[in-house]
């Protein structure tokens, strides 16, 4: 999986277990066994990247990268949490039975539970938005209708061997790279950042956010069960046909005949293999790593800019991690070409 999206100072490493903390505190309800649901994925641990995005743009305001204010804590919490209800949202649409090495919770406890306490997420997510003030809770809300949109434009193209690149991209920018730009606002918003820095961080976490999501597709394709910590080749399965896949059918050819044969329709096992070396022989795993290398590198030269801004660590461990993310994808695409 893409490594973790900020290189941790020890002061970010501090705000990253106040968030922690409140995010259990947050989904308390009255009934325990809500709590339990609700608590799930949170318990089962995960690398917290969207709210390190809030507390990184957060801590560019500070020299010293003293702990961050108690709303930027609580902004990153509502950003989590609206990760964490989609998890639980997805996990149904995709029948899955793990999430973060854990059961998930529609295995554990079924679909309506899982709809349920996804939704509470949510709900817990919009009320703290709200005591943020107007301009987070509307700009939670719409990210939330981002990510609705995004996922509705994927199952769109569900099986779609004509699915094109911009219908990708568009898909990728609601369903995962709108809550990385979000995180990024409301941490400057929260930090009472110039509204420069706000646009620019939020800029930032969107650019981010595509190289994230091509990276993870990219993956999917180049990578092991053992490196993924989860069955490779899932979205050939369900019939999500990525960057690499796409560049591969739009490059034509006997082999790019042989994969639209393949694809459709769901795969055998032996079919997705095949699918997946198709891809892995084309070339346009690199091309589809070039594409995130792209959007790395204009998501730094909007922090780049970013010269009034006191705390040059943070903005340095935000554009680091940005590019660790790259260096474990090249990693393993490498290995993956030797083998």
């Amino acid at each position: 999986m893409p490594a973790s999206p900020l290189l941790v100072l020890p002061t970010v490493a501090d705000d990253l277990q106040r968030v922690e903390d409140a995010l259990r505190r947050s989904v308390v309800a009255d009934d325990a066994f809500l709590t339990q649901v609700a608590s799930h994925l949170i318990e089962a641990g995960g690398k917290r990247g969207r709210p390190a995005f809030a507390i990184g743009a957060a801590g560019s305001a500070s020299v010293e990268l003293a702990p961050v204010p108690d709303d930027v804590i609580m902004g990153a919490v509502s950003v989590e949490l609206v990760h964490l209800g989609s998890l639980y949202h997805d996990d149904v649409m995709d029948e899955a039975t793990t999430r973060r090495t854990v059961e998930s919770v529609n295995a554990k406890w079924g679909n309506l539970q899982a709809i349920l306490a996804g939704d509470y997420l949510l709900a817990r997510a919009s009320e703290i938005a709200a005591s943020l003030g107007t301009e987070v809770a509307g700009l939670l809300a719409r990210t939330i209708g981002r990510l609705c949109e995004g996922q509705v434009l994927e199952l769109q193209h569900t099986y779609d061997v004509g699915r094109t690149e911009d219908a990708y991209l568009r898909s990728i920018d609601g369903k995962t790279a709108s809550l990385y730009s979000t995180a990024s606002r409301i941490g400057a918003i929260t930090a009472g950042l110039d509204r420069t820095w706000i646009d620019a961080f939020t800029e930032f976490g969107l650019r981010y956010g595509m190289a994230f999501q091509i990276v993870d597709d990219i993956l999917d394709l180049a990578a092991t069960d053992e490196q993924l910590g989860k069955p490779a080749g899932h979205d050939l399965i369900e019939g999500v046909y990525t960057l690499p896949v796409i560049r591969t059918l739009a490059d034509g050819g006997a082999e790019a005949d042989e994969l639209r044969s393949l694809l459709g329709r769901p795969l055998t096992e032996d079919e997705m293999h095949r699918a997946r070396a198709i891809v892995r022989a084309s070339g346009q795993i690199e091309s589809a790593l070039e594409t995130a290398r792209q959007q790395v590198a204009a998501a730094g030269a909007v922090l780049d800019a970013c010269d009034g801004l006191a705390g040059r660590d943070a903005v340095a461990a935000l554009t680091g991690g940005a590019g660790h993310l790259l260096d474990t994808a090249s990693a393993i695409v490498v290995a993956c070409a030797s083998n």
